[in-house]
């Protein structure tokens, strides 16, 4: 069975621009979801700072999850 395996150059402009954009938003949504968990303290914090953090490693839905709902208000 042949794979079509495409290649970053087999990519429309388009295409690797959106490949950059949905990479970079998913980086930033990360560093700033451990960032803000490393600085918070643990009682700040809903459940355990370890589970959160490797929840956040967890694309797309970690990083998000814990920003909308790892933080005690």
């Amino acid at each position: 069975m042949a794979r079509n395996k495409k290649t970053w150059n087999d990519l429309s402009s388009g295409q690797q621009t959106a490949v950059l954009v949905v990479g970079s938003v998913e980086l930033a949504l990360t560093a700033t979801a451990l960032v803000e968990l490393a600085k918070r303290p643990r009682d700040e914090v809903r459940g355990r700072k370890l589970w959160w953090a490797l929840a956040c490693l967890v694309q797309p839905f970690g990083p998000p999850a814990f920003l909308l709902f790892g933080k005690k208000r």
